[in-house]
């Protein structure tokens, strides 16, 4: 009668719906563990379970008046986390096979994301050998029943969402001392509610999760920001894509890809969203590439619109490289807008703006989202084809082990044509509520630290490279709001991470991923970090690491996960895609990166396997070559590849933009750090400047065909 009762009370407060299998009796030892979004999360567990349960509650909680008259009617066991005896009176309930129910956070949610994870709760399963029935609450933290502190909105009747899953035990944790074992123990709860969160979600397309975000953020809410256009809202950029959308329908079939050459602005977004709620495939062109580079992505994809603005033709000097394409059409948003005529503005303000999900192209999750190109830094660039189920995955990965709220502002200055410029950089906020300011280049040093000061930014994403020369750019206040500085695409230069937090206070976070994985696989987070290393792999990743012949140290690392691409595009098989393949089987990824995982999941990069000269017999990692040349000289860039010998199979050569750099600081560092003089640069030569990317990485192509072309002796310096 209570559980009845308490269902049609809760139908007054939420919207609720119950996914999994709901066990019908304990049976035996039995921990009931969730993530807790608000007060009401222990009805929303209590009215459907089949059995009583005993709650474990804090003593503040069971102080407050209105709770001890609803705990009179509850069993429980009133708990102070920071009295370790109280584990003992939880523990002979759970030897006695009496379901007790833990909040292992112990406490609400104010950051609207997970919280910590207490040792002494989580060590109870490990002391019992319970199983655990793991539930995770979503859509609660929207309610009026939280403790919150970000500007969410508060609905009387939100929808949420309460899914079971099916009963697991976690391994005895290991550790030398007690201490190390709660600790190990904490983790591993603290990575099943990362797991269950993200496998609650329910991806759908990008259209729809874009109004989902409206639906709880309001149209009036702030969105997108850049340096040219006013700030925009939710529903400004919902207008605009609803018109470019009609518009580009205009010019195109549906699952057409089509070409979008367009900077870091607000257009772009609306463009990119519009696109998607027709359900045509926006391919990112690289504008940093070339002639020769967008000519190849246009033929790989079989592009025959690309979409661009003469704007940012004429500020980007791209007209000449615009005039060289071939059998392609080149359309102007400019040259569209007298074309929506005023039918067409009748259709957005009075139906399209009302009912927008009425008006969307229905696009399933395995539907293509987007094409991506790779940087062509060791051959021609492939197109990547990534689903909308694969970006939306990431996203939830990544916002399963961030707390990103709608108090975050984002500066995105990495260009939208790279993976992780457009998937953390534009996606995630605007499906988190946080605002995004879209900054034109990576390139501008001094500006990118005054971004983050005038626009108050409280995320910030770079290379390694560009972080370096922001921190040398910028003021010591510059980031005084800055929350989360994530780096990746390449390895965060040594000492980069101490002068970020010796100067500004901030622990630089660095991740890992590919293009083919939208892009992120792991990364290190405030919760999980360790110097050194990319992190943990994100909920919802498998892996295994294979051995490589001729490398002692780790393997080739394989993954397999939801958001892994859908398939290549190549040149010589255009428009055609081509599923992932691996040597492990079908389904699974091989990055070409050599890693080493250690006995808490933390994954170090060692290299990638193109990346290694076999020298004298011998595989020496060019990465190594460049720390070597980064510790003799630390204020200026390196890069090594290697050029072909008849004697020793392959030469390094290092090219440095460091005229005084000779091969003789090489040595001295190497024999300083124990490394073999076989992993020192045989040839030094000087570059003004080593030939980059538009992401900032390293053009290895280029560099190759370089040092190829100069001829010196070993230990010459030379202008190459």
């Amino acid at each position: 009668m209570l559980r009845l009762i308490g269902r049609i009370v809760l139908k007054l407060f939420f919207r609720c719906e119950f996914r999994g299998e709901i066990p019908r009796e304990a049976g035996g030892k039995l921990l009931i563990v969730a993530n807790h979004q608000c007060l009401l999360d222990p009805a929303l567990i209590a009215t459907h379970l089949p059995f009583d349960c005993f709650w474990i509650t804090h003593t503040t909680i069971a102080a407050q008046w209105h709770f001890r008259i609803l705990l009179r009617f509850v069993p429980h066991i009133v708990v102070d986390t920071a009295n370790p005896l109280a584990m003992k009176q939880i523990i002979q309930h759970v030897d006695q096979g009496k379901p007790v129910v833990i909040f292992p956070e112990g406490r609400l949610t104010v950051t609207g994301s997970l919280m910590k994870v207490y040792d002494g709760l989580a060590f109870l399963q490990a002391k019992t050998g319970a199983r655990i029935l793991p539930i995770a609450i979503e859509g609660a933290v929207y309610s009026r029943f939280t403790r919150e502190r970000p500007r969410l909105p508060k609905f009387w009747r939100p929808r949420v969402t309460v899914t079971y899953f099916p009963l697991r035990t976690l391994p005895t944790p290991e550790g030398r001392s007690a201490r190390e074992r709660r600790r190990a123990a904490s983790n591993q709860f603290r990575r099943l509610l990362e797991e269950i969160w993200f496998h609650a979600q329910r991806p759908t397309n990008l259209f729809e999760t874009f109004l989902d975000a409206i639906d709880v953020h309001g149209r009036s809410h702030p969105a997108a920001d850049d340096i040219r256009f006013q700030p925009q809202t939710y529903g400004m950029l919902l207008r605009g894509a609803l018109a470019l959308g009609r518009l580009v329908s205009r010019l195109s079939q549906q699952d057409e890809i089509l070409g979008v050459l367009m900077p870091n602005a607000a257009p772009t977004l609306m463009l990119l969203f519009g696109m998607f709620s027709v359900r045509r495939v926006p391919a990112m062109l690289n504008y940093t590439s070339g002639v020769d580079g967008m000519q190849s992505a246009i033929h790989t994809a079989r592009i025959r619109t690309v979409i661009t603005s003469h704007a940012f033709i004429e500020k980007a000097k791209l007209a000449d490289k615009i005039a060289q394409l071939k059998d392609v059409r080149i359309v102007y948003l400019e040259d569209l807008r007298p074309t929506f005529s005023l039918t067409d503005k009748l259709w957005l303000m009075l139906w399209a703006l009302r009912r927008p999900r009425s008006v969307a192209v229905p696009t399933p999750p395995e539907a293509p989202a987007f094409v991506l190109f790779t940087s062509g830094s060791e051959g021609k660039p492939k197109g990547v084809v990534i689903s909308h189920r694969a970006v939306l995955s990431n996203i939830n990965q990544i916002r399963a082990v961030y707390d990103l709220n709608a108090n975050d502002k984002f500066l995105a200055a990495l260009p939208l044509f790279h993976s992780f410029g457009l998937t953390a950089g534009a996606l995630v906020p605007l499906v988190t509520g946080a605002k995004v300011f879209l900054y034109p280049s990576p390139l501008h040093y001094r500006m990118i630290p005054e971004m983050a000061y005038d626009q108050d930014c409280t995320v910030l994403f770079g290379t390694g490279t560009f972080l370096s020369k922001y921190a040398r750019m910028a003021h010591d206040y510059d980031f005084y709001s800055v929350r989360y500085v994530l780096a990746g695409a390449e390895k965060l230069p040594d000492g980069l991470r101490e002068t970020y937090m010796n100067r500004f206070g901030i622990r630089i976070q660095e991740g890992y991923g590919v293009t083919e994985c939208a892009p992120a696989i792991s990364i290190t987070t405030p919760y999980f970090w360790r110097a050194g290393t990319v992190g943990r792999l994100l909920p919802g990743i498998e892996y295994q690491v294979t051995p490589v012949p001729g490398i002692d140290r780790g393997g080739m690392l394989h993954v397999r996960g939801p958001n892994l691409m859908s398939g290549y595009l190549l040149y010589d098989k255009p428009g055609q895609i081509q599923p992932p393949r691996s040597s492990v089987g079908e389904g699974w990824y091989e990055t070409g990166d050599i890693v080493e995982v250690d006995s808490d999941g933390f994954l170090r990069i060692i290299g990638r396997v193109k990346r290694f000269a076999k020298v004298a017999g011998e595989m020496v990692s060019l990465e190594v070559v460049e720390q070597i040349a980064n510790a003799a000289s630390p204020a200026r860039a390196h890069a090594a590849t290697t050029v072909s010998s008849v004697k020793r199979g392959e030469v390094i050569v290092l090219l440095t933009e460091d005229r005084e750099l000779r091969r003789e600081a090489l040595v001295a560092v190497a024999r300083e750090r124990g490394l073999p003089e076989v992993a020192v640069a045989r040839s030094v030569h000087f570059a003004d400047k080593l030939p980059r990317l538009g992401s900032g990485k390293i053009d290895y192509v280029t560099l190759k065909e370089l040092a190829a072309t100069v001829a010196a002796e070993p230990g010459q310096v030379m202008t190459a």
